[in-house]
């Protein structure tokens, strides 16, 4: 015997309730969908920094910075590495965009030799130009 055809217990009621009525999609009490979730969500475009390696070729040097508006241009921020004979080198995670910068070694605010592109800064001098 399944539990499907176990006889109710004696002196059951029948069970009077009846199931809600679904609304009618057609008809104005059915609920509107809100238009966010008609609509696909759209994806939000993420930004991914990019691994930028700033090298400086830099004799007799003791302290090597980059410096520029990806930093505030704080001196003490982003230290260049020594890896032996004149060489100096810095990876900078960067989101993209345009960025002005330079190198201050020794204290002494230095063009970046290698830079394709410069603009005018308001000292008197110029700013190495990066597109990331």
């Amino acid at each position: 015997m399944t539990l499907s055809n176990i006889p109710p217990p004696q002196g059951a009621q029948k069970s009077a309730v009846a199931p809600s009525p679904t609304p009618d999609p057609v008809s104005p009490e059915a609920p509107k969908a809100k238009q966010a979730e008609i609509e696909p969500r759209r994806l939000q475009k993420r930004i991914v920094p990019r691994k930028i390696r700033f090298e400086l070729n830099m004799h007799n040097a003791r302290r090597v910075s980059v410096v520029g508006d990806f930093n505030g241009w704080d001196t003490t921020d982003a230290t260049l590495v020594y890896i032996g004979g004149d060489k100096w080198f810095r990876d900078l995670y960067l989101e993209p965009g345009r960025y002005e910068y330079r190198f201050v070694v020794d204290g002494k605010w230095i063009d970046p030799p290698t830079a394709k592109n410069y603009v005018p800064n308001p000292f008197g001098g110029r700013n190495a130009v990066l597109e990331v």
